[in-house]
């Protein structure tokens, strides 16, 4: 099984992220262009918090508050849930239901190295449990 840190390094991603007084429509544009849901907050060089399209829909859209003006710091996330590099995907899997969230911040030895989301670890749990059938087919065949 492996770790969310091999998940991360697996997928050749790098980090994206905003500053908190980026403009939500900015944060919004740049997540358009890389094509993900949600996007790491970043000052300086210290995880701020994340900003998805939920945080857009709850805290923007449906309060009447505009995207052009509205500071990325103002409706992001700022109290995470991260998980360090070594842990499984199933614990990380745990917390995401447990927590009702879609992204983790994952850190190895203290350093940001990358976010999954829960649509990244549902992927690699199909790969694993795909390969574990194809090595009990090929036990019992013999």
């Amino acid at each position: 099984m492996i770790s969310i840190g091999g998940l991360i390094k697996n997928s050749g991603r790098g980090i994206f992220h905003v500053a908190p007084d980026d403009t939500v429509f900015d944060a919004l544009k740049y997540m358009a262009e890389k094509n993900i849901g949600a996007v790491l907050v970043i000052e300086g060089e210290v995880l701020a918090g994340i900003f998805s399209e939920r945080d857009y829909a709850r805290k923007v859209v449906l309060v009447g508050r505009s995207s052009q003006t509205t500071l990325v710091r103002e409706v992001m996330a700022a109290e995470l849930i991260t998980v360090e590099a070594a842990q499984p995907l199933d614990a990380c899997m745990q917390l995401m239901t447990d927590h009702r969230i879609r992204h983790l911040p994952v850190f190895d030895r203290g350093k940001l190295v990358g976010v999954i989301s829960i649509g990244d670890v549902v992927r690699q749990m199909i790969v694993e449990q795909k390969q574990l059938i194809e090595q009990l087919e090929a036990y019992i065949r013999g």
